[in-house]
């Protein structure tokens, strides 16, 4: 990893890095990939994927239909803004 291709990694990320930056930040990208590469080195046939490093159970309750719904005339009573029968919010996208 040299400077040259730091600078252009910078570049295409969108990220100002200051020329004396660039060879410590070469160096920390060769030890972050030195150890992604040890990582795929290692042997995963046979394990199973996990979600979690500990084994825990997730609760869940049953996915069951419930008939207590909310009115749209209760719903729209706690709008802070509100005009016929839709929500009003502040503009966001000019």
């Amino acid at each position: 990893m040299d400077t040259e291709i730091v600078k252009r990694i910078a570049q295409l990320s969108r990220i100002a890095l200051p020329d004396n930056e660039l060879p410590q930040m070469a160096s920390q990208l060769e030890r972050i990939f030195a150890l992604v590469a040890e990582m795929q080195a290692v042997p995963t046939e046979g394990v199973e994927a996990m979600a979690h490093p500990l084994d825990l159970r997730q609760p869940l309750r049953p996915d069951e239909l419930r008939q207590e719904c909310l009115s749209r005339e209760e719903l729209m009573a706690s709008a802070p803004r509100a005009q016929d029968g839709l929500f009003l919010v502040p503009r966001v996208i000019e």
